[in-house]
């Protein structure tokens, strides 16, 4: 294990960053080829437990606020509290970010939230925790993120180099997913049986795991990426340097639009769960677990697709608002609970393309500027377009509510596709395949060719 000054920035066999393979060509990988890769391995190890435990510390947060004061808008306070920091400072963390080594700096943000989890749970069980004790702590969590966001991001081509990257993006998204099953259900055996702040002790004790993944990786079989210099403007030429590429600022739009009104599903789900199937808090539980089941389906299949193509991106997108479409007009819960599986997926594949095709399309002295971008945009989606959706769901009923946000969603997709299409030089052709029709965009000259032949 190398853990000097140099150990982040040895120089690894293989420094290469640009796409394998020919220009649109699709490679096919094994579904978890990317853990061969011994440092990635134990990465992925760390955050299987990590993630666990950050679910735990959801649930329990969520729970202990609302036991202290009986105020659904509490809940909201603390929730938006844990965003604030990445909406206020996430550009300025991913200047950092592209000026720090990334292992020391994710090193840094995990002992941050596990000081954060072991306080709070020492709080709890010694009786003298008060409200503003957990805002405190869902702002120090935030702060945190504001760093942890962009370098765990950007650090997984550095593991695993481009070859592996979107295979990587899929596995940690599976692993999240996973996570979001088994996370809450642990939570709540734990604050049934033993109460609220063991659950917050468990998250905290849990970033041993990511600590230690971290500390014993080997420097030199890191991808090398030349870290920015410290400098002024360095944010605006991060700014700057997205709005002159088509390819990096549309997907980001893209996804702009899916996170603040396609993804309102707390807003969503509860509606639909109460007011039109009058099904409870089991039935909420069932959409929600329907899901993440669909979210990691969806995730192990980006895992084996191994490349990402605009192509996917925009069919996904497209998808995902008319399922959302579909199911606003569901007219039986069991109907709609099914209908949350493809919407999970085709969101799921949304979400890991975008992030591989940025990641992959960035200078890696610019991937951490560019990736607090991408995430700023998509997590800082919610406390702006939960209130929207709120307010339809109140004034027309919630499935206008999510016919809503499926329109938009679909409609952005469709737009973004269009846009892309016309900046890369494409056009759409319809023709016939094997005896049946197809519909794809080709280069202005190839659909003369095509024209002409038929």
């Amino acid at each position: 294990m190398s853990t000097g000054p140099g150990a982040d920035s040895a120089p690894a066999p293989t420094t290469h960053d640009s796409p394998p393979g020919p220009p649109g060509g699709t490679r096919r990988s094994s579904m978890f080829s990317s853990l061969k890769v011994r440092n990635y391995r134990l990465f992925f190890a760390g955050q299987v437990v990590s993630n666990i435990g950050t679910w735990m510390q959801r649930i329990a947060q969520d729970w202990l606020v609302l036991s202290l004061t009986g105020s659904a808008t509490a809940v909201g306070i603390t929730t938006a509290l844990q965003f604030l920091p990445m909406l206020l400072f996430g550009l300025y963390g991913g200047v950092l970010v592209d000026r720090l080594p990334k292992r020391r700096t994710l090193v840094f943000t995990q002992v941050a939230m596990a000081v954060t989890g072991i306080a709070l749970a020492l709080l709890t069980l010694s009786g003298h925790v008060e409200v503003w004790h957990v805002y405190v702590a869902a702002f120090a969590v935030g702060l945190a993120t504001v760093l942890d966001n962009p370098a765990r991001q950007s650090f997984v081509s550095e593991m695993v180099g481009p070859d592996q990257l979107q295979n990587a993006v899929s596995l940690n998204s599976a692993n999240f997913q996973s996570a979001r099953l088994v996370g809450p259900a642990v939570a709540g055996l734990m604050i049934t049986g033993v109460g609220t702040g063991w659950a917050f002790l468990a998250n905290g004790l849990s970033f041993v795991a990511p600590i230690a993944g971290l500390l014993l990786m080997r420097g030199r079989e890191l991808h090398a990426v030349q870290r920015a210099p410290r400098g002024k403007g360095q944010l605006r030429e991060g700014l700057h340097y997205v709005a002159g590429r088509p390819d990096l600022i549309w997907p980001i739009v893209l996804v702009g639009f899916i996170g603040t009104f396609g993804f309102n599903f707390p807003v969503y789900l509860t509606a639909f769960a109460d007011d039109v199937f009058h099904a409870g808090a089991g039935s909420y539980s069932l959409f929600n677990t329907l899901m993440a089941v669909g979210s990691l389906v969806g995730a192990l299949l980006a895992a084996r697709r191994g490349t990402s193509r605009m192509r996917v991106l925009i069919a996904a997108a497209v998808a995902f608002g008319v399922v959302e479409l579909v199911a606003a007009a569901a007219p039986s819960l069991w109907l709609f609970a099914l209908l949350m599986v493809p919407i999970g997926m085709f969101g799921m594949t949304v979400n890991v393309t975008a992030n591989t095709t940025i990641q992959m399309g960035t200078d890696p002295a610019m991937r951490g500027r560019v990736m607090a971008l991408y995430m700023m945009v998509f997590l800082g989606g919610s406390p702006v377009g939960a209130p929207i959706a709120g307010w339809i769901t109140d004034a027309y009923g919630v499935r206008a509510g999510l016919a809503a946000g499926g329109a938009v969603s679909a409609l952005a997709a469709a737009v973004v596709g269009l846009v892309l299409a016309r900046v890369g030089g494409l056009r759409l052709a319809v023709g016939w395949h094997h005896g049946r029709p197809t519909l794809r965009f080709v280069p202005r000259e190839r659909r003369k060719e095509l024209a002409s032949a038929a």
